[in-house]
């Protein structure tokens, strides 16, 4: 058996018992306490929407050791140490932003503790913010020191995204594929792939060679399932070909940019586009700045090129936009564009989970799993919506964050006694 295969198979088999483990352990955290013992913290009242289990109506959720403990019609307001009061409310499995920027103290990337009140988010993934050359400081000294969960993808130049908005791979060399993989092989606990930028002011003359590399760098690394995310704007040459070296569980984001090389072209999605998304390409939308236009998505849906995945690229640049891609906004665009609630909240709990695959039951209300909430308040009444071509439109109602708990403490009051959070 040689190296990468044998790396494959022991990585393999030590997630999955991993895994097996942590649900284990959890749900025996959850059994070790008796049916009149207090919960630290019981959110009351709320409308739960939990699309992994099918779940919608009222409940009371009960948490205890950072876990999710119990999930009733009606739990005692005396059962809870402490109490949350979400009546009116809807209560989702705390918010997943599946392309985001969380690289802060310089450039682009912003705290991801700091957006919370904006986003009701629990856990970021940081879209190639960091390369080979700053990846150990941005988890040592971001990620380790961060409230809200953070992975991420490696992006495939190893300067990142310091840069910006000078394109990072204008010089080929940055790309090493080597230094990459063995980077992403070391790492897999927090690199969930590669990231590269295929726009024409970001490759210039190299094409479609970074993204060739990002491949090649997630295959060598020998992490099993490692992906790609692979950015596309204004994307160089002839987007089918770039569309068709992407493989099954490699993500497509920024999926329905009007940046000039569409995937949808005189009102008909590509050929290519259709047929990445049969073979499992994952489709995600990393509003952004620049990167949603509501002609382009309309198509798209119509046509059935829908999205797997509702992100935001939220960073410093974009967030100042009149788009606003906060993620709960992002997702209010797409409730007023005929999804359903619950598919728009799976495209930002469960499905972003899946994909992540290194925590288990996260995304998910189940007994047993990470104690991750997002309570947010369904306005109603006329709302106007703008894309990132000052295209607008109309909606009769949008999503607003209300309170956000992660690891069964809130952000903000009521505070834990002594102050401290998992």
């Amino acid at each position: 058996m040689d190296d990468v295969t044998r790396r494959t198979l022991l990585h393999g088999a030590g997630t999955s018992l991993a895994a097996a483990g942590f649900i284990q352990e959890a749900m025996a955290r959850v059994a070790a306490f008796g049916p009149d013992d207090p919960y630290d913290l019981v959110v009351r009242g709320g409308e739960v929407i939990d699309p992994s289990q099918n779940l919608r109506g009222r409940r009371d959720i009960g948490i205890r050791n950072a876990t999710i403990a119990a999930v009733e019609r009606e739990i005692p307001p005396q059962r809870g140490t402490q109490t949350l009061d979400a009546a009116g409310q809807l209560v989702l499995p705390g918010l997943i932003d599946f392309h985001a920027h969380v690289l802060h103290g310089g450039g682009i990337g912003l705290s991801g503790d700091e957006l919370v009140p904006y986003t009701g988010t629990t856990t970021y993934v940081s879209a190639g913010d960091a390369g080979v050359g700053s990846f150990s400081a941005f988890k040592h000294a971001v990620i380790a020191q961060s409230r809200t969960r953070i992975l991420a993808f490696l992006h495939i130049s190893s300067i990142g995204l310091s840069g910006f908005p000078v394109g990072e791979m204008l010089n080929i060399d940055h790309a090493r594929v080597d230094a990459a993989a063995k980077m992403l092989a070391e790492n897999p606990d927090v690199l969930l792939g590669m990231k590269v930028r295929e726009t024409l002011d970001v490759v210039g003359q190299n094409g479609l060679e970074p993204l060739k590399r990002a491949i090649a760098a997630a295959e060598r690394s020998g992490v099993e399932g490692a992906r790609v995310m692979c950015h596309i704007g204004n994307a160089p040459g002839d987007l089918s070909a770039l569309l068709d070296l992407l493989r099954p569980g490699d993500v497509l984001t920024h999926s329905y940019s009007g940046a000039g090389n569409n995937t949808v072209v005189n009102g008909r999605v590509l050929d290519a586009a259709l047929a990445a998304k049969r073979r499992g390409v994952l489709i995600d939308v990393g509003h952004g700045g620049g990167s949603f236009d509501y002609t382009v998505c309309e198509a798209a849906l119509q046509q059935g090129f829908t999205p797997d995945i509702i992100s935001s690229d939220v960073h410093a640049v974009s967030v100042n936009t009149p788009g606003k891609p906060f993620l709960p906004w992002v997702m209010s665009k797409f409730l007023n564009l005929g999804v359903p609630l619950e598919h728009v909240v799976a495209m930002a709990t469960i499905n972003p989970a899946t994909a992540i695959g290194r925590v288990p039951r996260l995304g998910t209300l189940q007994v047993g799993a990470p104690a991750d909430l997002s309570i947010v308040e369904m306005v109603e009444g006329p709302v106007d919506f703008v894309d990132t071509r000052q295209n607008q439109r109309k909606g009769e109602r949008y999503i607003k964050p209300v309170q956000t708990v992660k690891a069964g403490r809130p952000f903000g009051r009521p505070y834990p006694q002594p102050f401290a959070w998992p």
